[in-house]
């Protein structure tokens, strides 16, 4: 399927997913003038709270996505974690942006490693890890400390175990799942970044300026811009996140994670097809966020601006019931955008909002 015009004022934007990003997408399409439809499994999820129409269903539910894909003029999706076979089975049915290459490509570490290697964008030394016999051989090659890792599902620190010793290769092996696995090396590196890139649909970029990351417990704490790195580095970071836009032939948002190293070279970790964690400084920090370039390339509209208009900004996750206790003194600051998502349990580990702080 395509579409060749730009979506009208007042067309209906399909949704995948309904969980924080589905939300901020969905609130910035209604904004631009678009009636978001969102379709997930969970009836009160943070997308469906704010959406014009809702389907709950399960993303294998063949009959709700044929209601879906003609209820909608176009689709995308909120997280790389929808089935591949759900995009399928609307791509004949609906224009699906982005479609289903970016979908298949990151859903899978080994498949994601490839297309990085084959774009020309450096990754750290890894190999494809299928029985013990090839863990052994794999440590053997890398060395260790090496890091194994899920192909599919892993995020926020899930999915992964650090290997310090050739006797904890078995247990990390047996206790990761699904296999195939992947072992990367360990990397000694000085910062954790990344940066978002927008594509339109008419091949046109758009990136952010690279922001510095830093994780507690592999969830991402604060995301800090500018970013306190050479600008050799910041200007190569935005640099790989174009290559992967244009490798992927994606229409929509893409963010790049990368580390920093001691000599300055820059190494991918991970690509998100869709707006991340690490964007969301720019709701409040850039005339035109993520979330709405995401929608503008979507709906094949013109991209927007990526200039940053204040200083400097801060964006701190809230997580878990230590952040629900932040989010009361979060309100009551002159220089803090306050964001909560509408989750209705605070779990330990679990995103319920974030705070932009604003500097000059």
């Amino acid at each position: 399927m395509t579409r060749p015009e730009p979506l009208p004022l007042g067309a209906r934007l399909g949704i995948l997913g309904s969980g924080q990003l589905g939300r901020m997408s969905a609130m910035a399409a209604a904004r631009l003038g678009l009636r978001p439809h969102v379709f997930g499994p969970e009836g009160d999820g943070p997308g469906m709270q704010v959406a014009a129409a809702r389907t709950v269903a399960a993303y294998e539910d063949a009959a709700a996505l044929r209601a879906f894909a003609a209820a909608v003029d176009v689709v995308t999706f909120e997280f790389e974690n929808v089935p591949a076979a759900t995009l399928a089975a609307l791509e004949g049915r609906v224009e699906c942006r982005p479609g289903l290459k970016a979908l298949a490509t990151c859903q899978d570490r080994v498949r994601e490693k490839r297309f990085l290697e084959g774009a020309g964008v450096p990754v750290a030394p890894w190999r494809e890890v299928r029985d013990l016999d090839g863990l052994r051989a794999a440590v053997a090659e890398l060395g260790l400390p090496a890091v194994l890792k899920t192909t599919r599902m892993g995020y926020d620190g899930r999915g992964q175990a650090v290997i310090r010793a050739p006797a904890e290769a078995e247990a990390a092996f047996a206790r990761l799942a699904p296999h195939p696995l992947v072992l990367e090396a360990f990397v000694p590196f000085t910062h954790e970044l990344s940066a978002v890139a927008a594509r339109g649909a008419d091949g046109a970029l758009a990136v952010y300026e690279a922001s510095e990351n830093r994780h507690v417990g592999g969830i991402l704490d604060v995301s800090l811009v500018p970013a306190d790195i050479p600008p050799a580095a910041a200007a190569e970071a935005r640099r790989l996140v174009g290559r992967v836009a244009e490798g992927l032939e994606l229409v929509g948002v893409v963010a790049l994670e990368m580390f920093l190293l001691p000599d300055g070279r820059l190494l991918a970790n991970e690509i998100a097809p869709r707006p991340h964690n690490s964007g969301h400084w720019t709701m409040d920090a850039c005339a035109c966020s993520q979330f709405e370039q995401h929608v503008r390339a979507v709906a094949g509209w013109p991209l927007g601006p990526v200039a940053r208009h204040a200083a400097a900004v801060e964006m701190r996750n809230l997580i878990g019931p230590e952040g629900l206790a932040a989010w009361p003194g979060f309100l009551g600051r002159a220089d803090a955008a306050c964001h909560w998502y509408g989750k209705a349990e605070a779990r330990p580990g679990r995103k319920l909002g974030h705070v932009n702080l604003l500097r000059g």
